[in-house]
């Protein structure tokens, strides 16, 4: 029995159990399974439908891609052979994009090996789990992921600071009311700085937080990006939110 097969089985046995409970807990929360199994991802999408989550389907990357594009989903199942871009090459193209960079992903694998392990969540998935597998553990950590992204979501959906709103959910920021027109890299500079006053970030953290540790970029990339935040905050009296320290590296404060 090949391991596709096993996880069938398993995923089965499963949903006919949780099918038999009469109380459904439904979440609402929108799952992306990319398998290019048809048999997985229609035993996966019938065992989390039957706990309330809204499915959705993708066999390669280019349809996931297609389906991101218009409904962001809030976990991506993903499996890692694939044909044409594997899961893996499909994780780290995410973390480059901005309409991915932040969606939790599960990386769903027959390989075993810790090597392999490692690579999956080097790759930017967030967890990792081996075919075949149970429901009931697919789902545990399904809740397990979207607790720690949905808590902090929720944190974090409006930051204000020495005069500063910044509104998550709606990428808009804003001072006393007016708006401020801000490029994307700009925003996600403003962002990390606002969720982490008076703390000295040098250059590299900066890079690998707001650009991500996978994409090689020159460390003075930074000082042009944060001179033209400074230049976007100007009229507005916060640019001196965006300090130098000397030596060290930028911190947002409000202290002179």
């Amino acid at each position: 029995m090949t391991a596709c097969h096993r996880t069938v089985t398993l995923l089965c046995l499963n949903v006919a159990v949780m099918n038999s409970m009469t109380e459904q807990f439904q979440t609402g929360k929108r799952i992306l399974i990319v398998d290019d199994e048809r048999a997985i991802r229609e035993m996966v999408c019938l065992a989390l439908s039957s706990e309330g989550y809204q499915c959705l389907e993708a066999a390669d990357a280019h349809k996931a891609d297609s389906i991101i594009k218009e409904i962001r989903p809030d976990v991506i199942l993903l499996d890692w052979m694939m044909p044409g871009i594997s899961g893996v090459d499909y994780a780290r193209s995410l973390r480059r994009r901005d309409e991915g960079r932040d969606i939790p992903i599960i990386m769903l694998t027959a390989r075993v090996g810790e090597d392999d392990m490692i690579r999956g969540l080097d790759s930017g998935a967030d967890d990792y789990l081996t075919k075949p597998f149970s429901t009931r553990e697919l789902l545990a950590r399904i809740r397990a992921i979207l607790r720690r992204t949905g808590n902090h979501a929720v944190e974090k959906e409006i930051i204000e600071l020495s005069g500063l709103q910044l509104d998550t959910s709606a990428h808009r920021v804003s001072s006393k009311g007016r708006p401020i027109e801000l490029g994307p890299t700009e925003y996600k500079l403003l962002k990390f700085f606002m969720e982490n006053p008076e703390r000295v970030f040098s250059r590299e953290q900066v890079l690998n937080n707001v650009w991500g540790d996978n994409i090689y970029v020159e460390e003075r990339t930074v000082d042009v990006h944060i001179r033209r935040l400074r230049k976007a905050l100007e009229p507005f009296e916060c640019d001196r939110l965006i300090q130098t320290v000397r030596g060290a590296g930028y911190r947002f404060s409000a202290l002179r």
